[in-house]
């Protein structure tokens, strides 16, 4: 057994080490075939997939059941794996004058055809709503060894009743306004507005917003000799646009500046002490600052929110770690071979994205703190990604000569007495109460 596969195995024996036996073995046997790419060959079948690694019949019927019917809770495991990386120090949460990056983002399992599901999200390949299961992703954003890596924090489901953008979207923003600590610092993508993030009474964020945003000076302009006392404050355009022939100037800045990023030097221009445009002026509204970017590196300026004093470097460093997010769904769909599925039932449908998200998370994780792998001899140059590991694994095959702890192991219940086949899942007919006359 290689150091790729032993450290794989212990890892996953450890986050899974609390459930209650039996239990643990099945999902052992289930992430090791996703961190395999076990998944990737079966096309999303689970049986298929646990053939692959050599599995025999009764295991692979305890890992199905063990997905379906055992009692865990993925909170547990994600719980239990921000303890494992926060002890092994390896990798470090990033930090900009203090502040620590938690960035936000929805992430949908897309399930076109299964039947009686009723979650609809917005997809941007179609450019409307399918059906798919989806979830909110919280994440804590850090480095090993110059590389940035993102470590799940939260999976948030979506609520029944509730299956849309929309609602997961609050959710998982009241997730982030709850939970999050003093100095942390919620980034999110487009998706998410100041307004969002103000009515969910998120203490610090970073957004990004579009090119064409305004916003409102939280001062009344000077009252003119005509008509009523203005209510709302002066219109803010951070940048010129064009209403038909007619050119409409950005707004002067409060200030400018400039820093260097990688060798590039990057202007700023700023706007404090902003309201939403459609609010009037007050002292108790709650006001955020606008930032404009000019990289010479692409044609268009980035345009980025926010709620709390910074250098506006500080706030560029903080967006940029916004990115890393989408790497939980590339490892999950893309890497192991989860964005297609075929399970069907209610608590299926959602667990298993959980885990394959959490065993992506961990197949990164991995490949970043172990050395390069080569998966040829035409790999001369390799790297520390995801996809060698998973290639270094799937060559190796379950690791059973590993000897576990005294936890993870099958669990020998008595079954004698239980009726077996047709007998068991037969329905009986109650006996009729006999009437009183």
């Amino acid at each position: 057994m290689t150091t790729a596969s032993e450290q794989t195995i212990q890892l996953i024996e450890e986050i899974v080490n609390e459930v209650p036996v039996g239990t643990n073995l099945g999902l052992t046997h289930l992430m090791w075939a996703m961190m395999s790419g076990a998944f990737l060959k079966s096309r999303g079948a689970i049986f298929t997939a646990l053939l692959a690694i050599g599995l025999a019949t009764e295991p692979i019927r305890r890992s199905w059941s063990a997905l379906r019917y055992g009692v865990w809770n993925i909170d547990e495991l994600i719980l239990k794996w921000g303890g494992i990386v926060a002890c092994k120090e390896e990798w470090r949460a990033n930090s900009y004058e203090g502040y620590y990056p938690i960035a936000g983002d929805l992430i949908i399992f897309w399930r076109p055809h299964l039947s009686g599901w009723v979650g609809k999200f917005y997809c941007g390949m179609t450019g409307r709503t399918e059906k798919g299961v989806g979830f909110g992703v919280i994440v804590a954003v850090g480095e090993i060894q110059g590389h940035r890596i993102p470590i799940l924090r939260k999976i948030i489901r979506a609520k029944d009743g509730e299956m849309d953008d929309k609602h997961l979207k609050e959710r998982t923003l009241e997730y982030a306004s709850k939970y999050l600590k003093t100095n942390e610092v919620f980034i999110h993508d487009a998706g998410v507005t100041v307004k969002n993030a103000q009515e969910a009474s998120i203490s610090l964020f970073v957004v990004r917003m579009p090119r064409n945003c305004t916003a409102r000076r939280n001062t009344l302009p000077p009252r003119k000799n005509k008509g009523r006392p203005p209510e709302y404050g002066r219109y803010v355009r951070p940048l010129s646009r064009k209403y038909k022939d007619k050119k409409i100037p950005a707004s002067k800045p409060d200030f400018k500046a400039s820093f260097e990023h990688e060798g590039r030097t990057i202007y700023v221009k700023g706007w404090n002490s902003l309201v939403r445009s459609d609010q009037k002026v007050a002292d108790t509204k709650e006001t955020f600052s606008i930032l404009v970017f000019e990289d010479p590196a692409y044609n268009k300026p980035l345009v980025l929110g926010y709620n709390f004093e910074a250098q506006p470097e500080t706030i560029f460093s903080l967006y940029l770690d916004r990115w890393p997010v989408e790497q939980i769904a590339l490892a999950a769909k893309q890497m192991i071979g989860m964005g297609r599925q075929f399970v069907f039932a209610t608590m299926s449908v959602q667990r298993l994205p959980e885990l394959s998200m959490l065993a992506g998370n961990m197949l990164t994780y991995l490949a970043a703190i172990l050395p390069p792998l080569s998966t040829g001899f035409w790999d001369r140059n390799p790297k520390n990604t995801p996809g060698r590991l998973r290639r270094v694994l799937s060559r190796e095959g379950f690791p059973k000569d590993h000897v576990f702890n005294g936890r993870v192991r099958e669990k020998r219940s008595a079954t004698d007495h239980l009726p077996k086949g047709v007998e068991g899942h037969r329905r009986v007919k109650k006996a009729k109460k006999a009437v009183l006359t």
